[in-house]
């Protein structure tokens, strides 16, 4: 029986769905709970007397007052301290985030098999084979935890990609005719409900080449709502922060709908708060001008720009001339508001293409690769830079080592790239701190966004590889020259890093796939 090629776009607000089919890569839609077709599941979860219901099972009881709603998850995945063991609460249940996304994609997988308009293509049986796709500058954790919650919801991942290539994909089978050789650049601008991303890709031929790319972890379509909320609520001497937390969910949903129904021509918005707040609200609804919320924005949207100043400025260098740029190509939910594209043509004066379904347009690229009859190459770069802390000057100081420093090129699948380490140990305990960070000073030290993984313990000493616990044996320095140590890193394609370490002179050896304790 034949396998099921599918784009899956897990978004901070709604999971897109794409089909690959005989070269064409349409949205897959649903039936929601009032029998309507809808091109997305809701990312949330509805949580009552420790019953969990998710996406549209959770969103048919939205407006029962006995549920309590998880809305934007994934928001917690762009931590820094994002981890397997991290937890949740969900109204009365507290369990592992790892779970709560196994679930939730268990739920995708269950609503394809009964509840999609490709439940035939899908039947129970055949192999359901997902591409996937993570922000261009998630951590290390956040791949991890996306794989694996994927892969036990029992998807077959067969790739991973940073959500601004997958768009480059869907960019070039929409607009090849854009494209040439002596104009070959796009920049793709992603701003979700949650993430902001952007690349730059050189596309020749069949071959995408990331050449940069930046984001920012906490920025998207939730922000321009909570404006919006406390824009209207500001009209009416209320605060946000005061209100209960479901009257305060009901004003949000609220904002999003209506800042989803803005068109170019609006020129006023009603918010109605009589039904977001019942009672409390002391008036039935207000009604803004759309410029006002378009002014309060903008601080939003001049971040993103600021985010993209130095990637433009190193595909600048890299490219040779900016004049290669064939355009600026502007994908995600919240980049539909219409102050985002005439922002990006004011400030860059480059032409912007947007996508016709830039809520789809990361799953459509995804279901391209996940398909590969396109014959399309991706050559991405790990966002961020990895390394240890070690001891220097005989342990009287700690020094950061790289060990892959951003912008490396992720290798191609099945294969990885490799670095390695030798020397002669001098302690009888190895402890190594390792961290990914989003930039190195001038000095080498990191600065920006830092991910601390869990320590790692390594037992030096032969005498202590039985050792219960080692982090609770004290590090002595006992040798000038102790046994040989190796060390070997690989970077797959993912994005994720496993280490490998082993004392030469004794053959013990420990593997690690590094993501926060």
């Amino acid at each position: 029986m034949a396998s099921v090629r599918l784009g899956i776009d897990f978004g901070t607000t709604r999971t897109v769905v794409a089909c690959a089919d005989r070269g064409n890569h349409p949205v897959v839609g649903f039936t929601d709970a009032a029998g309507d077709s809808v091109e997305w599941i809701p990312s949330i979860v509805a949580e009552r007397d420790g019953e969990l219901r998710f996406g549209l099972d959770a969103l048919a009881v939205a407006e029962d007052p006995t549920f309590t709603m998880f809305r934007s998850f994934k928001r917690l995945l762009s931590r820094p301290e994002a981890g397997p063991a991290q937890t949740v609460a969900v109204g009365t249940t507290v369990l592992p985030v790892a779970d709560l996304l196994a679930r939730f994609f268990a739920h995708v997988m269950d609503a394809l098999h009964t509840r999609s308009d490709v439940r035939r293509s899908v039947s129970r049986g055949r192999e359901l084979y997902a591409a996937v796709a993570v922000p261009a500058n998630a951590f290390g954790a956040q791949r991890f935890l996306t794989l694996d919650a994927f892969r036990r919801a029992g998807f077959h991942v067969v790739a991973m990609l940073n959500e601004p290539s997958a768009a480059g994909f869907e960019y070039t089978h929409r607009h090849r005719d854009t494209l040439s050789s002596r104009r070959d650049l796009v920049v793709v601008y992603d701003l979700g409900g949650g993430t902001f991303d952007a690349s730059v890709v050189r596309m020749a031929g069949r071959r995408h080449d990331v050449l940069a790319t930046a984001g920012v972890a906490q920025l998207g379509g939730d922000d321009f709502d909570l404006v919006l909320a406390d824009m209207a609520l500001a009209r009416v001497g209320l605060d946000l922060g005061k209100l209960p937390a479901r009257a305060a969910a009901h004003l949000l949903d609220q904002c999003r709908a209506a800042k989803e129904g803005l068109k170019p021509s609006t020129r006023k918005m009603t918010i109605d708060l009589d039904g977001a707040l019942g009672r409390a609200a002391p008036e039935a609804e207000v009604t803004m001008a759309v410029g006002d919320f378009y002014d309060a924005c903008m601080p939003l949207v001049q971040r993103s720009i600021d985010a993209m100043d130095p990637l433009l400025g190193r595909a600048d260098g890299e490219a040779g001339d900016l004049a290669e740029l064939a355009g600026l190509y502007v994908v995600g939910g919240a980049s539909e508001l219409p102050i985002v594209a005439r922002a990006l043509r004011q400030r860059f004066g480059r032409r912007v293409h947007r996508s016709p379904y830039p809520s789809a347009a990361v799953s459509m690229g995804l279901s391209i690769a996940a398909d590969g009859a396109a014959g399309l190459v991706l050559i991405d770069r790990y966002a961020r830079t990895f390394g240890v802390f070690r001891e220097g000057a005989a342990g009287r100081e700690i020094t950061f080592d790289p060990i892959f420093s951003q912008g490396v090129e992720l290798p191609p699948p099945t294969t990885a790239c490799m670095s390695t380490r030798a020397y002669r140990a001098a302690h009888n305990v190895g402890h190594f701190r390792f961290i990914e960070c989003s930039a190195l000073d001038d000095g080498g030290r990191p600065r920006g966004d830092m991910a601390l993984f869990g320590d790692v313990y390594f037992p030096f000493d032969p005498g202590l590889t039985s050792a219960d616990n080692l982090a609770t044996v004290p590090v002595e320095r006992r040798w000038q020259e102790g046994p040989r140590i190796f060390e070997q890193y690989s970077l797959d394609e993912n994005g994720i890093v496993k280490v490998l370490i082993r004392n030469v002179d004794s053959g013990y050896e420990r593997s690690y796939e590094l993501a926060r304790a």
